[in-house]
């Protein structure tokens, strides 16, 4: 889920830092009139993740290419796989095939860690959630490519919920007051979370009525017995040290969500290609 108007700003911006002045190659060795198509080709199997960006970096750049978008976001598809057709001016399609590539190869990487994961929580009850670890400027589009692969978003930004965590807790003198100050100005549906690292912790945020309730690098026994506590009053996020060989025995405690910022730092890009038809 990610909204047209700010794509097209990071769009320019993408084009602006790779183009510069001009595409000194293209320019030099093909007409403005030659024309060309070309296909987007999947070279791997992978879950696709921003193919409507990247038709749309070719348009942004030149509104006269015609794109034929073969695919959709949260598919998967084999290798040789045509996921989208471009076809004009060949001069436009090379100035812009690298960028168009990069978006699709990274956030296809994304949806496909992130499938990953999903998969290992088959049977539990647990959720994965991505976190604000995300690359300066792509947060809108990473976090779009965590719900192509089967994940969900935790806050999209700052403003998107309030998380107490530790350094808050020291300057208000304890889990109870913190609470306290943040539900004076809390709009009226916005979530409230805090983090704990130990069990006194989470029984303060139980008894302070909190949403969510993060356990923070908890040893997986602790969680075991966090989840016994709270009994359901609370949503229980594990986070911290998460990845595919430990987030199953974490699932098995009872925990609601699983969050963890490896499906965004620790992807690898798909292997894409713009192929001459």
């Amino acid at each position: 889920m990610y909204d047209p108007f700010q794509t097209d700003r990071l769009i320019d911006q993408w084009l602006a830092e790779d183009i510069g002045y001009c595409d000194l190659t293209a320019q030099t060795m093909i007409e403005p009139d030659e024309q060309g198509k070309f296909l987007m080709n999947a070279r791997e199997p992978l879950i696709v993740a921003g193919i409507d960006v990247a038709a749309r970096i070719f348009q942004r750049y030149d509104d006269s290419l015609k794109i034929e978008v073969k695919v959709r976001d949260g598919q998967f598809i084999e290798k040789g796989t045509v996921m989208l057709v471009v076809s004009g001016a060949a001069r436009s399609v090379l100035t812009a095939e690298r960028t168009a590539l990069n978006i699709v190869q990274r956030l296809s990487g994304i949806a496909n860690l992130t499938a990953q994961y999903v998969k290992t929580l088959d049977g539990t009850k647990a959720r994965l959630l991505d976190t604000r670890k995300t690359t300066p400027g792509l947060r809108m589009l990473e976090k779009h490519a965590v719900t192509c692969g089967g994940g969900l978003n935790h806050r999209l930004g700052l403003d998107n919920g309030v998380m107490i965590k530790d350094n808050h807790i020291a300057v208000c003198g304890g889990i109870a007051l913190a609470v306290e100050r943040a539900r004076r100005k809390l709009p009226a549906l916005t979530k409230l979370e805090v983090e704990c690292d130990r069990l006194a912790q989470v029984a303060e945020a139980v008894e302070a009525g909190v949403d969510v309730i993060m356990l923070d690098n908890m040893p997986v026994p602790e969680m075991a017995e966090a989840v016994k506590m709270v009994a359901g009053r609370s949503k229980l996020e594990a986070s911290g040290g998460i990845n595919l060989a430990t987030i199953r025995a974490i699932a098995e405690t009872g925990v609601d969500y699983i969050s963890t910022s490896k499906i965004n730092q620790a992807s690898m890009c798909v292997d894409i290609g713009l192929d001459d038809a």
